[in-house]
């Protein structure tokens, strides 16, 4: 113990004893509350299904006490517990409504258990959290996230099944008191009737059945009101550019658009912006499973962005949002870095060819320059033009050929697509154009067209490439064809600089393939190759190289390593790899879509659109066909 200092006494209580009286730091109590509220609730669902799960003498007593108190009260602390467990993770994230609703269960779960189960244990942590949720209530200020009405249709099912499982334990809990042998039909029969609130086939003895009808009852009461709540409650819709904030963008691009590559991706309209206070820039986002996830640098002023950056900050703070922004630049993961103190990771390398220094004599180019001669030999032509220089019928029919050709279901992309195309208020786009007259017995839909691909403006002088389809009974090096038609063009639209495709962990990719790595960059490089047959990853690099660009490294921004998963995880669902949207079952199935001919008996499904980049690989004397989708970093 430590000794008076000059009549100090609180210097005589050891430190150890000091830090337990003065409780958790604030920042970790909901954490800390959230983890315990998930215990909290299993202890009360064990003690709502399990008969014995506290043995006392006054149990036998509380069970043929007048008033069923104790099915009334395995019932309220079976609904508690579940309640508790579909609150913890608000409480974590500092939600005000999921500490509103702890307040409320947290007593009745610790009545619950005093007077169903006698648990001093349970009572006691109840109230401690109670005390702390009391105590620490300024850490839960979080507003709600946006929500729509679907969620109510997923918490049916989810619901619905939970209980529905915990219900055949709690019938089967009782094998003593049932009254002779029901299988398993009989059983589920009986959680279905006592769910709806009606007596099921099974009896019991001694008074269990009616805990146990009490317990199913409340297990269905909570499924429907919980769906009821959602349902009706008022909605918070994910936040979409508004006319006047397209507007403000558009001014902010024409003024500072040709610093990044991605600028003109954040006209995406299913993002939301917060402006800096002056107005100068701004920060483009969509919230993905509670990650507020930006993408590429802060659009604007260099000199404005600490303001945008800390309105970004502030909004993902009030809404306990996790930070991230996937793909910025290296001044961008540096502002970033300084004025918010998160981390920063190389993410990988955007391809940009400089219309200048290209040219396809050399020994480097042979492989493309062949395949673009071959094409052209069979008749092949191409068209490069201004968006605003097509007619109606043309862009309609690209339209329509983007969407048939692209291979999956939804459209994929986020950091690098923007999800439209021939938009009036994008008529600065390029739209490159492959024609071919079709020799096969019946006329192609989409007319001569075999491939397209989609520039978004860079500025004034550079455009970047954000979508690429081809028709896929065409010959192999459209893409090819169609990029270096681009480049051959571009000094005619004034273009001089084209970003082509972002190559994720490029840099270890190419290190790897030359001589002397290391063990530990031989076996991340083999990771990768493995991974590349679901994700692309070194197709697609592959498919960059060929056409000699300059590597700009591209950063992902985030608050802490233990975040990265749920931040990968976000970006996934954003870009389109994972789908978590509620089933359409009365939606038209796309029947037309991927029809090959039997030259071609083995495609495989693109892995990524928009867009999609075709790179031919020879092996043997053959000429085999690969998907590189653009991969949005």
């Amino acid at each position: 113990m430590s000794a008076t200092v000059d009549g100090d006494t609180s210097r005589s209580v050891p430190n150890r004893v000091r830090r337990l009286l003065r409780g958790p730091r604030p920042e970790t109590v909901p954490a800390l509350v959230g983890t315990a509220c998930t215990v909290v609730g299993l202890i009360d669902i064990a003690a709502g299904i399990f008969p014995r799960f506290r043995h006392s003498h006054m149990h036998t007593i509380a069970e043929v006490l007048p008033g069923a108190t104790g099915p009334f009260a395995a019932a309220l602390s079976l609904s508690a517990g579940m309640l508790l467990l579909l609150l913890a993770h608000g409480i974590k994230r500092h939600k005000r409504r999921a500490w509103r609703a702890a307040v409320v269960l947290l007593p009745a779960g610790a009545v619950a258990q005093f007077v169903y189960r006698h648990s001093v244990v349970g009572v006691l942590l109840s109230l401690a959290l109670l005390v702390l949720l009391l105590r620490h209530r300024s850490e839960f200020v979080a507003l709600p996230d946006p929500r729509s009405r679907w969620r109510a249709l997923a918490n049916f099912v989810l619901m619905g099944a939970g209980s529905l499982v915990l219900g055949l334990v709690l019938v089967s809990t009782h094998p003593d008191r049932i009254v002779g042998s029901p299988g398993l039909t009989d059983r589920l029969e009986h959680v279905i009737y006592g769910l709806c609130g009606f007596e099921g086939p099974l009896r019991y003895s001694a008074g269990v059945s009616g805990t146990v009808g009490y317990c199913l009852g409340a297990l269905g009461l909570l499924t429907a009101v919980t769906t009821v709540y959602l349902a009706f409650r008022p909605e918070h819709p994910a936040a979409r550019l508004t006319l006047d904030d397209e507007r403000r963008l558009r001014d902010l691009l024409a003024l500072h658009g040709g610093r990044d590559s991605l600028g003109h991706f954040a006209l995406r309209r299913d993002k939301g912006v917060v402006f800096s206070p002056s107005g100068k820039a701004a920060v483009c986002y969509r919230v993905v499973s509670g990650v507020m996830l930006a993408s590429g640098d802060p659009i604007g002023d260099v000199e404005a962005w600490p303001g945008a950056i800390e309105r970004f900050m502030d909004e993902a703070k009030a809404h306990s949002w996790t930070p991230a922004v996937m793909g910025c630049s290296e001044t961008g993961g540096e502002v970033w870095t300084r004025e918010t103190g998160l981390d920063c990771l190389e993410l990988g390398d955007e391809a940009v060819v400089d219309v200048a220094d290209f040219a396809l004599t050399g020994r480097a180019m042979r492989n493309v320059r062949q395949m673009v001669n071959r094409i052209e030999r069979g008749g092949c032509r191409t068209r490069v033009r201004r968006a605003r220089d097509l007619t109606d019928d043309e862009l309609r029919q690209v339209r329509r050929a983007a969407a048939d050709w692209r291979g999956t279901d939804t459209e994929r992309g986020f950091s690098m697509a923007l999800g439209r195309i021939g938009d009036p208020a994008d008529g600065d786009a390029v739209i490159a154009t492959a024609h071919q007259d079709g020799d096969g017995p019946e006329p192609s839909p989409y007319g001569d067209l075999k491939a397209v691909i989609h520039f978004v403006p860079w500025g004034t002088d550079g455009m970047s490439l954000e979508l690429m389809r081809r028709d896929r009974s065409a010959d192999p090096g459209m893409n090819e064809l169609l990029i270096v038609a681009a480049l051959r063009a571009a000094p005619a639209l004034g273009i001089d600089r084209i970003s082509l495709n972002f190559a994720m962990f490029r840099s270890a990719l190419a290190r790897g393939e030359k001589i002397g790595p290391g063990p530990v960059l031989r076996m991340w490089r083999g990771l990768l190759v493995f991974l590349s047959r679901w994700f692309q990853i070194e197709s697609l690099y592959k498919f960059n190289a060929k056409f000699r660009p300059r590597w700009e490294p591209r950063f992902v921004v985030f608050p802490h390593t233990r975040d990265l998963p749920r931040i990968g995880f976000a970006a996934m669902r954003a870009e389109g790899f994972v789908h978590l949207s509620p089933p359409r079952p009365l939606a038209r199935r796309r029947t037309d879509r991927g029809r090959l001919p039997r030259t071609h008996p083995r495609r495989r499904p693109d892995a990524h659109e928009p867009p999609c980049r075709v790179a031919p690989v020879r092996r043997a004397g053959r000429t085999r066909e690969r998907t590189s989708p653009r991969v949005g970093p």
